[in-house]
């Protein structure tokens, strides 16, 4: 359908469109005029994606002056490929009607992700680690190396597909269309160019971008791939409500003993290959002195190649200075490194726990080993362009050295909103020692910062938002647009309830002091019973972590509940190893399919709670055991709250109660897919009936948590749940969903649906 939005004609891919959607690309549109961002919640499964690039497509076809570009960012592959077949159907819908009007569609499309899920050579294809396919496509690309395998081709092996687009794959553009992963490597293979690069290339020209948050968040990652990409373009966060923990990880970082230990292996390589090459070819690094001595931003060092030797930016006015006498020769570097290292190593000597600013860590290293802030501060792209200089070709063993070198490059840097912790121990394992040195960075808006400055319109969007008011203070910036959409629905598909005792009255919590009651633990077991003896399919459980997991379902091993679930549906755990959860993750969507039926036992914030859809049948129920809150006795996160308070006067409960409540949020959230699913939020423990809890969960869940559905013992939730599942189970057409949940444009022109829809947007 075509819709008229406030002058802008959108083309909407689908016969129907949802009141919410309507709202959604309206607000949408006053913030693209505004030139300004948006804090947007839209419930799931309601078309949000859409939506989104229905309108903004519309926006640059119809303004390209005022809108150049969509940047558009999600989490995983599976949610970028999932964005790129709507873009696809969009794409498709235009073609129809441009073509029906005689004229020609012009619109390029594609998602940029890793060498690993873009590489087609055929020997490194074969590997399934990210960062020896890294490693072993600078071998093959390095521009030494390219020129070495001109001198002796049988000898010095190199990609041809990277050959053959550095030749000729820059000379045209792609054609029009809309590319997802599969279709950019068979492109690839049909030209003999490396869909890698040629991503890379095509990103300045193409329409829409879709790729990673740290392609623009991280920024090692971001100088190198997004410098060049145009300022008038939309940035679009979808699945952002975790959008805080990605900048701080971006700017973060952590270093071990083995991470010394490697360094050190480094240092010594580099040091006796700088041995070898003044003995054969001392011009080179005379060459790299001179190059120095003009500076980085003069220097111009090739970064086609080397994402994996990505360093923290700098400012222009640092790059446009000489890099420091004292580390422009290669051995001095080198010595300069191998004191910077000492001087770590013995603070990870320490025996107790350390916390300092960078301002104190910088004063202690030069008055213990005479270091200054100038050079550390130009410590990783120095040594860059010394791995560049020397011409190394496996890089796959520098990443713990250039982690260092990184190090010394943020906490020369960056002085606010960082901090030094060096613990001997983990506080978990208090008898093995295991010293580590964080790096963390406390602000989440020095990541950010950058792309609200730089692009002309930032949309953070995400079914699970709430409370909306906590992002601009932790983000840092000021939304023009900031709503919360509710969720039209023909029949009431979505029963949320809060089980807070068990039969015997005895109340559910997963409160520390309550871990080791086996009364507690006891009518979890009993709440899930009962749960899998009515609910059909599957049933998901998410935990507040996996040591708690791991001792609930020991001690239902010892009270028989293993054995009584088994007897009702197959039982499967996600773990922390990415290769089992996955397999879990296979046979537990094989056993619904099957109709026997299963449970899947999880942790919120793991790989389950993330990316991953239980749509109908493979979720009919998900149990939340008790409230998610992070280990509150971390010193990091202490350091954070501390620094949340004192700068954005943000409590420390309230952060810790918004980061437990909107990752529950998600959590539950899996369950509903679309308007024609259905299933029940099971919020097992007691502190969520308190309305400091329950009154930050997203609007859409809100409305349906009645207050009868907020005090339950398990035998009134299961009472609910078999009336629930009885009303789910009677017959629904298309047509009864049509007469409530969807519009049809004429209808949503009509003044007295415009108010009922304005009404829904809770706007702030």
């Amino acid at each position: 359908m075509k819709l008229n939005v406030d002058g802008l004609i959108v083309y909407f891919p689908y016969d129907y469109i949802y009141p919410e959607q309507y709202s959604y690309i309206v607000e949408l549109k006053k913030c693209l005029d505004a030139k300004g961002s948006a804090l947007l919640e839209m419930p799931s499964g309601t078309g949000k994606t859409i939506s989104l690039l229905s309108l903004i497509v519309a926006y640059i076809r119809s303004k390209p002056h005022s809108l150049s570009k969509l940047i558009y960012c999600s989490r995983t592959v599976p949610e970028i490929e999932k964005v790129i077949e709507e873009l696809k159907r969009l794409n498709e819908y235009y073609e129809k009607e441009v073509s029906a009007n005689g004229e020609k569609n012009t619109f390029i499309a594609l998602c940029l992700t890793s060498r690993k899920n873009l590489c087609i050579h055929p020997q490194v294809s074969k590997e399934r680690d990210g960062r020896i396919v890294d490693g072993k496509c600078y071998s093959l690309t390095a521009s030494h190396r390219r020129m070495l395998h001109e001198e002796n081709p049988d000898e010095v092996p190199n990609c041809s597909f990277y050959e053959h687009f550095d030749a000729k794959g820059r000379d045209g553009l792609l054609p029009n269309g809309v590319y997802s992963i599969d279709d950019l490597k068979d492109y690839g293979r049909e030209k003999g160019f490396c869909p890698y690069f040629l991503a890379r290339y095509a990103i300045t020209y193409a329409n829409v971008i879709v790729y990673s948050y740290y392609y623009l968040l991280d920024p090692k990652i971001a100088d190198l791939v997004s410098s060049e990409l145009a300022k008038n373009s939309v940035v679009v966060f979808d699945e952002a409500h975790n959008i805080d923990n990605v900048c701080i990880e971006s700017l973060s970082v952590k270093i071990s003993k083995k991470t010394i230990e490697k360094s050190q292996n480094s240092i010594n390589s580099l040091s006796s290959t700088i041995q070898s090459i003044k003995e054969a070819d001392e011009q080179k690094l005379k060459e790299e002195y001179s190059r120095l001595v003009q500076g980085l931003r003069d220097a111009n060092i090739a970064r086609e190649t080397d994402l994996i030797l990505a360093n923290p930016i700098l400012p222009d006015d640092i790059l446009k200075e000489a890099v420091p006498g004292n580390i422009r020769t290669a051995e001095h570097f080198i010595n300069f490194l191998k004191r910077f290292l000492e001087y770590v190593k013995s603070r990870l000597k320490s025996q107790h726990v350390v916390q300092e600013s960078p301002a104190s860590f910088l004063k202690d290293i030069s008055n213990k080993v005479c270091i200054e802030r100038k050079p550390l501060r130009f410590c990783a792209e120095r040594l860059r362009s010394l791995i560049k200089t020397l011409e190394i070709s496996d890089i796959t063993d520098f990443s713990s050295l250039t982690l260092l070198c990184n190090f010394a490059t943020l906490v020369s840097t960056y002085t606010q909103g960082f901090n030094i912790i060096i613990e001997p121990f983990d506080d978990r394992t208090p008898n093995i020692s295991n010293p580590i040195l964080h790096f963390n960075c406390m602000d989440a808006s020095i990541a950010i910062k950058p792309v609200f400055g730089r692009f002309q319109s930032v949309i953070i969007t995400s079914g699970t938002l709430s409370p909306l008011e906590m992002y601009p203070k932790i983000l840092d910036f000021h939304p023009v647009i900031s709503a919360s959409f509710t969720m039209t629905l023909a029949r009431p598909c979505i029963c949320p309830m809060i089980v807070s005792k068990g039969n015997d009255q005895v109340a559910m919590t997963s409160k520390f002091e309550s871990r080791n009651d086996m009364a507690v633990v006891r009518n979890y077991g009993i709440l899930l019973i009962e749960m899998a003896a009515i609910v059909p399919d599957g049933i998901v459980c998410f935990f507040p972590s996996y040591y708690y997991m791991e001792s609930v379902v020991a001690s239902w091993y010892e009270q028989g509940v293993i054995d009584q679930l088994l007897r009702r549906k197959l039982l499967f755990i996600e773990t922390t190893d990415a290769a089992e959860t996955s397999l879990a993750l296979n046979n537990y969507v094989k056993a619904c399919e099957n109709g026997r039926g299963a449970i899947l036992l999880s942790v919120a914030r793991g790989k389950v709670s993330e990316g991953v859809d239980f749509e109908h049948h493979l979720g009919r129920c998900v149990i939340m055991f008790g409230i998610p809150y992070v280990y509150t006795q971390s010193r990091i996160l202490k350091a954070r709250l501390e620094y949340l308070r004192d700068q954005y006067q943000i409590k420390e409960n309230d952060f810790l109660t918004f980061d437990a409540m909107r990752n529950a949020a998600q959590c539950v959230g899996r369950v509903l897919r679309g308007k024609t699913d259905y299933g029940i939020m099971c919020f097992a423990d007691k502190r969520f009936s308190r309305f400091d809890k329950r009154g930050k969960l997203p609007k859409w869940i809100q409305e349906h948590l009645k207050d009868t559905l907020c005090n339950l013992s398990i035998e009134e939730a299961v009472q609910i749940a078999r009336k629930f599942l009885r009303q789910m189970a009677q017959p629904f057409t298309r047509e009864d969903q049509l007469g409530v949940s969807l519009l049809t444009y004429e209808q949503l022109k009509s003044e007295d649906t415009q108010r009922k829809i304005q009404s829904r947007v809770q706007t702030g």
